[in-house]
């Protein structure tokens, strides 16, 4: 383990000096308020298509110029011993103070253009709302990286312990400051194999592609179509030679999605490093555009393991966290979220261990299911099965009939899912693991639970079973134990219900 070197908090960081943005920060400031602009400007110049209106756009380009400017003469913060207060605003003055110990997230952020100007994007979430309570567009890359470690010591103090656990831990926590899992550039290619982030490169240029030309996706399909016609055209190719080159065909797409998807995973996670700092996780990943993100340990509310085929082809796991921080979609995803992309599943058993002591992690026994689970799970493949053979008869005849070999297969996949799935629960944490092809591990710990709920269908009444919903802060989505006898799902949620009253709410 390798200790990083913190750097210097500001000079006198609680004298209360007024401190401005970067000089250029203005520029940055510009260039977020014109993204809206660039496809139909881009279009309008290059392309020559659009509207001529669009030119107006340039009109408020100026406009947006002398607003950036202006935000950059108005904008100050100062630190204090306890908080950092910010005063901003073109009209109407607003003054915000933003205490340590609410600083639940410091996210920086640097764009390659960042990086050229040595400086970085700073963003300070709490755990509700649906904003940053303060970002500051842009600060030198020294001071954001000063300011972060400041924030981490001013609220380093955790609150009363809960626990006897969390006070014989609470000295030892405020002692580590280590780096906990760290991507060598083998490690950040597979995966890239594993991942299939291609996907997502294709969508996006299709996408832009259809902006740019809206007529370019059909121009390209009908050549394509013209050049397949006439070169099958003058071969004469067996059916076996055919599909020989479709197959190929088809395999190169794949080559070519993995190919897509190793360089995006360079692009994101290259030099990917989890670090402790005292009671503060932090990650830190990126090749061209760095992101670096920093949360207290205690503000994690569930932890879900993946791993699917290519995950066991290659023998790793990826383990995740959600997080109660602030801020919509896009900030909970640059967020706190991926502790290890990919990693061995020893080191993710090791890291969880590590980050929740006291934990009983991987559980000892897993409970099963309903008896009657695998047959509630097989029930819309079934009705699939049978609405094709239907529709397969009206149109074939008795040939239709050959859609219920479906049946067969959608039992054994349920059989199979019902066998894998299981529940685990003692007196930290609750979790349950589901799938079979690909595999999930999600848990929490009980005193993070903040809602609890038995769910029934009618088919579910009438199979006797329920399926217990567990809410958790910033969760993606509720912890569900499925398919639980009814008896079973009603003592759990007594059960925890009495935990959770009795024990507080740690965030």
């Amino acid at each position: 383990m390798t200790t990083p070197t913190e750097p210097p908090p500001p000079a006198g960081p609680e004298d209360g000096t007024v401190r401005r943005l970067h000089p250029m920060s203005w520029l940055f400031v510009l260039l977020q308020q014109l993204r809206q602009f660039v496809v139909p400007l881009l279009v309008l110049v290059f392309l020559g298509r659009g509207d001529r209106n669009q030119l107006w756009s340039l009109v408020a380009v100026g406009g947006f110029a002398v607003v950036a400017v202006w935000r950059y003469l108005t904008f100050r913060y100062r630190i204090t011993a306890d908080s950092v207060v910010i005063d901003s605003g073109l009209l109407e003055r607003s003054r915000r103070q933003v205490p340590f110990s609410r600083i639940h997230n410091v996210a920086i952020h640097q764009s390659l253009l960042h990086r050229m100007f040595g400086v970085a994007e700073v963003r300070l979430e709490s755990a509700g709302g649906d904003k940053p309570e303060a970002q500051m567009r842009v600060l030198q890359l020294d001071d954001a990286i000063a300011l972060e470690a400041l924030v981490r010591r001013r609220g380093a103090t955790p609150p009363a312990a809960t626990t006897a656990t969390d006070a014989a831990q609470a000295p030892a926590d405020t002692a580590r400051d280590r780096v906990l899992l760290a991507l060598p550039p083998a490690e950040v290619l597979r995966l890239g194999l594993i991942s299939n982030r291609g996907m997502i490169v294709v969508g996006g240029a299709a996408v832009a592609i259809s902006q740019l030309n809206p007529q370019l996706p059909d121009d390209v399909s009908d050549r394509w179509s013209s050049a397949a016609q006439a070169f099958f055209g003058s071969h004469h190719f067996s059916v076996g030679q055919y599909a020989l080159a479709i197959l190929a065909a088809l395999l190169a797409f794949a080559v070519l999605l993995r190919v897509l998807s190793v360089a995006l995973a360079l692009l994101q996670y290259w030099g990917f490093r989890l670090e402790e700092h005292g009671r503060r996780l932090t990650v830190e990943r990126g090749l061209l555009t760095r992101l670096r993100t920093s949360a207290p340990r205690r503000r994690i509310q569930s932890w879900t393991l993946r791993e699917g085929l290519l995950h066991r082809w290659f023998g790793r796991r990826s383990l995740e966290v959600d997080s109660a921080v602030a801020g919509d979609e896009n900030s909970r995803r640059r967020g706190l979220r991926e502790l290890a992309p990919v990693a061995l599943p020893a080191a993710c058993d090791e890291l969880v261990r590590h980050l929740l002591p006291g934990a009983d992690w991987p559980p000892a026994r897993w409970l099963p299911l309903h008896p009657r689970a695998w047959w509630r799970l097989s029930l819309p493949g079934a009705v699939f099965a049978l609405l094709l053979a239907a529709a397969l008869c009206w149109r074939f005849g008795p040939w239709g009939l050959a859609g219920l070999l479906w049946l067969p297969w959608v039992v054994f996949v349920a059989r199979r899912h019902a066998h894998h799935a299981g529940y685990a629960i003692d007196a930290r944490l609750v979790g349950a693991r589901s799938g079979w092809w690909s595999r999930r591990w999600r848990f929490a710990e009980i005193d993070k639970l903040q809602a609890l709920e038995v769910r029934q269908s009618p088919l579910d009444r009438w199979l006797g079973m329920a399926t217990l919903w567990l809410d958790t802060a910033g969760a993606s989505s509720p912890l569900r134990l499925r398919y639980l006898p009814l008896g079973e799902a009603q003592a759990l949620h007594a059960r925890l219900g009495g935990e959770v009253a009795r024990l507080p709410l740690r965030w």
